[in-house]
Order: C-alpha cells, then sequence, then structure tokens
C-alpha cells in the first residue's frame, strides 16, 4: 500500500521543505511555497530490497568522434540557433511571451519536416484540433501532413507516439498544461511539470526522436516552473520580440550541441513568421538620417555581424533626481559610460535627463556599443548629427580608453556591404587585415567627444539645428 505525504515545495525553484516558509532558503523568492501531497511507498527505503547494478561499458578518452546526426527542420534561421537542425534523441525548451510566435514558429517547422516525408506529431494541450487547423490554414499549411492532437496526459502521450515508428519530431505545446498519474497534484505545479518533463525526455532518449516543449514565462520574462527543467532538457531557446515591432529574435540560453551567441531573426507577416535573411538591413531601413543622437552600432550576434541603431536623448531637467531610463541595453554600461564622460571627457550631464534605446526592439549585450552609445549620447547633448555613412564599436574602460573588441574585421565588412563609408573604432585592432572601407581609430574617449562637439557649429551653420546650451567641465 502506498500512504501519502506532505511536502512544501517552492513554485519558482523546486526546493522541498517539510513545512511551510514565507521566504524559498534556496532562490530567495516570497511567498512561492505550496503544500503538495504525493504519494509515497509505505515500507521505508531501507526494509526495500536493493536491486543489483548492470555493469556499464567503460571507454577510453582516445578515439574518433561523429557529429551527433541531425535533422534539418526547413527554417533556416531556427536551425541556425539550434546549431544545423534537431538532433536525434535531444530535447528542446522553448519559451517566449503570450502571443509573441512559438506556436505559429513551430507549426510552421512542423509543416516543413512533415512536406519532406518526415514523421511530425503536434501534441496541443492549449487549444483544441479546429483552433490548430485554424492557425495552420491561415497560414497556408493546412495540406501538410502533420499528426495532431490535443492532449494532456502524459501516459496517454507516450502510449500514442509509441504505436508505429518514433517520428522524427514530437511538439508538446505547452509543457504546463501535461500531467502525470505518477505525481498527485495539480496540472502547472512544480511537482506535475518535473514529471510529465522527465517522462518525455525518457520517451525522446529511448526513441530517438526529437521532442520540443513550449514553456510558459513569468512576468520578468524567465520560463516559468522548476529550474531543474531547464538543467534536464538539451536546449534552451528563448522567442523575444516586443509587441509594438514586427521582428522575433530566437536567442539559444542554452545548448548542448551547438553554439549559445548565435540568433534567429525573424519578422512577423500575416502569413505567419517570415526569416529575415539580412537583419541588419531591416533594422536600418526606417533610419532617421542627419538627425542627433543616433549613432550605427556594428555588433556582433555569435557568427553573425549586425547593424543596429542606438538612440539617446539628453534632456534638461527640473528633478532634484536626473532619470535614466534604457531599452534593449544593460543599464549598470549606461551608467558606467556617464560616468567615464563625466569623469575623463568633461560632459556634464547631473543636471539632464538621459534615455536610450536599440531600435528595432533588439537586445544588446556586447560591451563593444560603449562606443556607440557615448557618440550617441554626446551628439544629442551638443545638438550635432553624426555621419550617416559611419558605424561605431569599441569597448569604453574606466580609465577613459577604447579598448579593442573581437571581429573587427567582420563588423567593418557588413558596415561596407550596406554602404557605410567609415568606421570609428579602437586603436590597435589586431585582426582587421585590409580593411573593407576607411577607420577613424579612436584611442580615447575623449578625442571623440571633441571631434563631436568641433564639428556642432559647423554643422549648425549648414542648416541643422543649433546646438543647446550645456554645461562643460
Amino acid at each position: 500500500m502506498a500512504k501519502r505525504t506532505i511536502t512544501f515545495v517552492c513554485q519558482a525553484c523546486g526546493a522541498v521543505y517539510t513545512r511551510w516558509q514565507g521566504k524559498c532558503d534556496s532562490c530567495g523568492e516570497w511567498n512561492t511555497i505550496a503544500e503538495e501531497t504525493s504519494a509515497a511507498a509505505a515500507a521505508p527505503a531501507a526494509q526495500r530490497p536493493g536491486r543489483k547494478g548492470r555493469l556499464v561499458a567503460l571507454e577510453s578518452l582516445a578515439g574518433g568522434s561523429r557529429d551527433a546526426p541531425r535533422t534539418a527542420s526547413g527554417i533556416n534561421e531556427l536551425d541556425r540557433v539550434t546549431g544545423g537542425g534537431f538532433v536525434r534523441g535531444s530535447v528542446i525548451l522553448i519559451g517566449g511571451d503570450p502571443g509573441i510566435g512559438k506556436s505559429t514558429l513551430l507549426i510552421q517547422a512542423a509543416a516543413a519536416m512533415a512536406g519532406r516525408g518526415d514523421g511530425v506529431v503536434y501534441i496541443s494541450g492549449e487549444e483544441a484540433t479546429g483552433q490548430v487547423r485554424l492557425r495552420a490554414e491561415r497560414l497556408g499549411l493546412s495540406a501538410a501532413k502533420v499528426a495532431l492532437a490535443a492532449e494532456t496526459n502524459v501516459e496517454d502521450i507516450l502510449a500514442t507516439l509509441s504505436e508505429g515508428p518514433p517520428p522524427k519530431l514530437a511538439v508538446i505545446d505547452s509543457i504546463q498544461t501535461m500531467w502525470t498519474d505518477a505525481v498527485e497534484s495539480a496540472p502547472g505545479t512544480v511537482a506535475q511539470v518535473r514529471g510529465s518533463a522527465q517522462a518525455l525526455i525518457r520517451y525522446a532518449k529511448r526513441s530517438g526522436a526529437a521532442v520540443i516543449l513550449v514553456g510558459h514565462v513569468t512576468k520578468d520574462g524567465q520560463i516559468a516552473g522548476p529550474r531543474v527543467v531547464e538543467h534536464m532538457v538539451d536546449a534552451v531557446l528563448s522567442f523575444e520580440g516586443e509587441g509594438g515591432h514586427h521582428f522575433r529574435i530566437l536567442r539559444a540560453l542554452k545548448n548542448r550541441f551547438g553554439p549559445t551567441d548565435e540568433i534567429g531573426v525573424f519578422e512577423m507577416t500575416g502569413r505567419g513568421l517570415a526569416e529575415v535573411a539580412n537583419p541588419s538591413e531591416l533594422f536600418l531601413s526606417e533610419r532617421d538620417l542627419g538627425s542627433p543622437g543616433t549613432a550605427v552600432f556594428a555588433g556582433m550576434e555569435g557568427t553573425r555581424p549586425l547593424l543596429v541603431e542606438i538612440q539617446a536623448l539628453v534632456a534638461p531637467t527640473s528633478l532634484g533626481t536626473p532619470r535614466r531610463a534604457v531599452v534593449g541595453w544593460d543599464s549598470n554600461r549606461l551608467a558606467m559610460v556617464l560616468a567615464v564622460l563625466e569623469a575623463h571627457c568633461g560632459v556634464k550631464l547631473g543636471g539632464f535627463d538621459v534615455y536610450l534605446n536599440v531600435a528595432g526592439g533588439l537586445r544588446i549585450n556586447e560591451p563593444a556599443a560603449d562606443l556607440a552609445a557615448a557618440a550617441a549620447l554626446v551628439s544629442s547633448l551638443a545638438g550635432a548629427p553624426l555621419p550617416a555613412d559611419a558605424v561605431y564599436f569599441g569597448e569604453v574602460s574606466l580609465s577613459g580608453a577604447v579598448r579593442p573588441v573581437a571581429h573587427a574585421a567582420a563588423r567593418i565588412k557588413e558596415a561596407a556591404k550596406l554602404g557605410f563609408k567609415r568606421a570609428v573604432c579602437p586603436e590597435g585592432g589586431r585582426d582587421l587585415g585590409e580593411p573593407a572601407l576607411a577607420t577613424s581609430p579612436v584611442g580615447a574617449l575623449a578625442g571623440l567627444v571633441a571631434d563631436i562637439a568641433a564639428a556642432a557649429p559647423r554643422r549648425a551653420a549648414s542648416g541643422r539645428r543649433p546646438p543647446p546650451a550645456r554645461q562643460d567641465g
């Protein structure tokens, strides 16, 4: 016989406690510990007969290794992020905000694979089969031979998948709606998510089918459920984007079979998600030329060079504490750049509100954007537009020096391909080679600030708006 045991589980990290408490000691969250009931064997573990272990084959480090066999999804941007396609027996967890396009992307990938003759199963736990058919009809994919079902019980799903040959791809949408008979708790709880994911992962490893789990996200953008699920799966993908923009970014947060710094760029259209082969051209398509406070940053996302516009607005404030708002960049790096501008360049920004935005809804993580952000800030303060045919990249140190960054040649080559004529970059770049366009090396941030300030009167005299009054140190 089995008896019921009551445990208290943190809904944020999955830590287990014997009694309720307000704060989780593992993750530090408050009011996330909930009571859960599970079945446990009546006999203590010490009285159970132990299972005799089996011999495990041991191998040496020497020997040839083969790349894991992959199945292309039919969507190049998705294959780029996953490392070349879906590995047999792998499990991928993909998360994103509601309505961002996760189901649309997966139904398009499932239809593309089914069009090549691969077996694909789509299990929907949130929508009825009729609703999924309506989406496929809107996307023009209703003729694709995708096996469809609406089910939430894991045992029934595994029994269905085990009938006949295993599929090449199985999509579970979503893992928060699944429940298993082995756990006595409501669907969506930590125990059910963990138990359902474990059963599906076991099936993937045993059958060789690639399994994609769709996950909900919390209000701060983290994938909901226990953190242990992210450790159990082979890859974790994040589908990002702003509701007001048509662009969608697919980013790898974890990948056992590929890089974690690649991104895939999509555009939401009336016919679903369209791949963006040249993201730089798309992000710069609506650029406002000749406006102060805008600089083009030549960045890198994995192996792909990416040009994006950084916008800055420096406005006088009447508040005692000026505002510092940033979208798409690290607020701590903005604070550091402002401190360097004031300490080493004589740019006093204590009486100004500062707003910084990365156009297109893209989020930048690399420190090479320091130079472009500083140029945009000084341009906005001086009212001097930056040259429309120049790109900027470089890391700013706390001493005011501009440090070299990696992949400078690839950044310059991408800028030249899009028609730019000049690159403002750090001095002493090691991998520039024969640059594809003219370069303006910068050794210290103060030199760039002086050049922008010196050009302000000339550009104001040529018909642009005059520079506002500013405070110089």
